[in-house]
Order: structure tokens, then sequence, then C-alpha cells
């Protein structure tokens, strides 16, 4: 044992240990191959295995969470127990894809929501309401006039362009990128005899998505904080406008999240 091997050992309170015994352990330690069964070589394949994945690249501005993905990835990694990077790669773009489709069910949300404005006049009052024929000796719901307006505002959008089947394209295309995504990752998982002992890199490093810090950018307001009062619609008019009261202030920095009373002539109805 060297001189500064031994000094170490006293410095440190513990009981020296003999030349013989170091090279004991030395020895053993070098005959060490890691896990052996499966299971601890998965296990210890995904010792590096890190956050590759700037989530914040993958979503819309003001629109969407910037953490989104990663919450995704998160929870298809729990899911799935990738063994190699390889499996870890296809997981990340399965997250990806996943995200398109909830992007796509928010897309329709806001589609049907321009239907039904598109049904509503300047003043609040349907633009082409129920034929009286059509609901004579009858209690229409408010119910059943939310659906008409909603599916009288679709057809208009419809005439008016090729919108709604843009859209359509870009949802079916959001599915079949995610059926793809599970099916490359089924591929992948297959290979796991030939990839289960490959490192995962350790080049991928932890990137969680960063704030602007900078102090030349504009300060976003407060949320209870309205940058100005914004007007109030006018009362009345015809199909009994209500009133809308200003809420908060919304994630576009102006004033916004109108408390509205139904409009009577147009959402509501009997029942």
């Amino acid at each position: 044992m060297s001189i500064s091997e031994s000094e170490s050992h006293k410095t440190s309170g513990k009981k020296p240990v003999s030349e013989k015994q170091f090279a004991a352990n030395r020895a053993n330690a070098a005959k060490s191959t890691g896990p052996r069964s499966p299971d601890g070589r998965a296990r210890s394949s995904r010792n590096s295995c890190k956050h590759g994945l700037a989530s914040e690249k993958f979503t819309v501005v003001r629109f969407e969470d910037i953490h989104e993905v990663a919450h995704l990835r998160a929870h298809i990694i729990a899911a799935y127990q990738p063994v190699n990077s390889q499996e870890l790669y296809a997981l990340e773009q399965l997250a990806i894809r996943q995200q398109g489709m909830l992007r796509a069910a928010r897309f329709e949300a806001g589609l049907f929501s321009a239907c039904l404005n598109e049904s509503i006049g300047p003043d609040g009052s349907p633009t082409f309401p129920l034929n009286e024929y059509t609901t004579y000796g009858l209690e229409i719901t408010q119910a059943q006039n939310r659906n008409f307006y909603v599916a009288d505002g679709f057809l208009r959008l419809a005439r008016q362009g090729n919108g709604i089947q843009l859209f359509l394209r870009y949802q079916a295309q959001a599915e079949r990128l995610y059926r793809r995504a599970v099916e490359e990752f089924e591929r992948v998982k297959k290979l796991r005899p030939e990839l289960s002992d490959e490192p995962v890199s350790e080049d991928d490093e932890l990137i969680e998505p960063q704030e602007n810090t900078n102090d030349s950018s504009p300060q976003e307001p407060s949320p209870n904080e309205p940058i100005s009062s914004p007007p109030l619609r006018p009362e009345g008019g015809a199909g009994g406008l209500a009133t809308c009261q200003p809420g908060t202030v919304d994630d576009f920095g102006g004033a916004g999240a109108f408390a509205c009373q139904p409009r009577e002539a147009l959402l509501c109805g009997a029942g």
C-alpha cells in the first residue's frame, strides 16, 4: 500500500486495509460483469436515460402549455418502459404525435364555436331562425336551438371555402401519424434481443422549458389586473341581447373572458 493510501486511511479514522486484502478487492471488482438477468440488464440500460426533448419547441405560442409534451412523454415512458435509446426516441415521437391529436381536438372545438358565431347576427339574434312551420305546436328546447344554429353556421362556413375540408385532412393526418408512431415503437421493441445491451447516450441532457427572463422584454400582465376597461355591449336589440360584463384579462394581454348571459332568442327555449 502506498504512503498516500495509508495516510488517507489514518485520517479517515477507519481500520487500515492490508495490501493483500486491497489486492483481493481490486481483483474481485475486475471480475464483475454487471447484471446478468434480463430484468437487471433492462434496468441498467436506463441508468443514463435522460430527457433529451425540449417540449417548448413543439408547442403553439399562447395556445398550449409548454410542459404538455414533457408530461405526455413521462406518462408514456412510465407505461411502455423503454430499455434502450431507440425505444426512448420512438416513445418521444409518440408523445409528439399524441399532442397533435389533442391539438386537433382543440381545433375541432374552436371550429364549431366559429360555426355558432357564424349563425349569429351583429345584434345577437339568429341570422336564420327556425321556420315557424317546423316548430308549430312543439316545445323547442335550448339544446335544440343550439344544435340548429351550430349546424347552420357549419353549412355557411362550408359554402365560403374549403376550411372544413382542410381541418378534416389535418385531423386524419394527426391520427395516422399517431398510429404510425405506435407501430414504430412496436417494431423497435421486437429488436430488444439485439439492442437490450445498447447504452443510452450520455449526450442526452435534461432540457427544461426556459422562461423568458430578459428584462427588455414586455412584462406579462397580472391575471387579475385588467389593462383597460372594455366597452360594454349594448343591451336590448333583436333577440334580447344581454349585457356582457368584463371578466379577467385573457392570455393574449387583452380584456376578455366576458361573463355573458344567454341570449334569450338564440340559445334559450322552453325548458
